[in-house]
């Protein structure tokens, strides 16, 4: 297997997180719509932890593609 091709795979692999970013972005929206849904008054309280949930799984996502950059691109 040459070089170039382990790399390009590697950083395939690397990319493979990002299926359970979506899926848990979706579930984290999907739970905080409905819970807004059945009480609007929590609003206030309830954006603080939806926004955190989105802040950490979407930095999971961003970890993934950076690993993957250096993989394809770093010397």
């Amino acid at each position: 297997m040459e070089v170039e091709s382990a790399r390009l795979f590697a950083a395939a692999i690397a990319i493979l997180p990002l299926t359970g970013v979506g899926l848990a972005l979706g579930s984290i929206f999907n739970g905080w719509l409905a819970s807004l849904a059945r009480n609007p008054s929590a609003a206030p309280k309830m954006q603080l932890v939806g926004v955190l949930g989105f802040a950490l799984t979407e930095a999971i996502g961003l970890f993934a593609l950076v690993v993957s950059f250096l993989i394809l691109f770093g010397k």
